[in-house]
């Protein structure tokens, strides 16, 4: 399903909003402070409404909708051998598409993990395979402990929510937008989530970056 699809009302009204740390803020924010912090607050809270929404639905379910995500993402990948795919690891009832991972290592694609360096700085992608190590890093996600730096061919990044302009609710730090703003070249970036995250729009601010296409179940 793409975000194109139907796109809903609003959840609730602009009066609250998304908190990217201060960091990311000066050069980019409207002119208006006040209305810098009325969409701030706003992402925030629905932020918080839509995971806990994410979390309720029962476990199969969520596998149910995965499987069908996952097929979306080997559609519009195609065929993944000699491609570097970037994944995540899954956190707070996001998809969890190791197997797809696994079953795309078998038809030879390759994958990385993002990993939190430092806020305030993009993020790094680091070359990963089942069975090599990994550790706790930002939010207790797991994280490559070591692997080359690399340059993913596609990203693939969880939504929180999003809107029909394919624009990204994430969790507040501005990692990714930042980490694809710094790319050199642009990878092809698919955001993947559940369908109840769709937004009339997340009031997008010049650092937002959309993405390239929406997957969602």
């Amino acid at each position: 399903m793409s975000d194109k699809d139907n796109a809903a009302g609003y959840a609730s009204p602009p009066c609250f909003m998304h908190e990217l740390t201060p960091e990311f803020q000066p050069d980019n924010s409207p002119a208006d402070p006040t209305a810098w912090a009325d969409v701030v607050r706003w992402r925030k809270a629905e932020r918080q409404r839509l995971i806990d929404e994410r979390m309720a639905v029962p476990a199969d379910e969520r596998a149910r909708r995965t499987e069908t995500i996952a097929a979306g993402l080997t559609e519009a990948i195609g065929d993944p051998s000699g491609k570097l795919i970037s994944l995540y690891w899954p956190f707070k009832g996001e998809p969890d598409l190791r197997g797809w991972m696994n079953e795309t290592i078998a038809a030879r694609g390759r994958f990385a993990l993002p990993v939190v360096i430092k806020s305030g700085q993009p993020l790094e992608f680091r070359a990963w395979g089942p069975g090599e190590p990994l550790e706790r890093g930002v939010w207790n996600i797991l994280a490559p402990a070591n692997g080359p730096a690399v340059l993913p061919d596609v990203v693939i990044a969880p939504l929180v929510g999003f809107d029909a302009a394919n624009y990204r609710l994430g969790y507040g730090g501005g990692f990714f937008d930042r980490t694809l703003a710094a790319m050199p070249l642009k990878p092809l970036i698919i955001g993947v989530g559940y369908s109840q995250g769709r937004l009339a729009t997340i009031y997008p601010q010049p650092h937002d970056i959309p993405m390239d296409r929406i997957i969602t179940a």
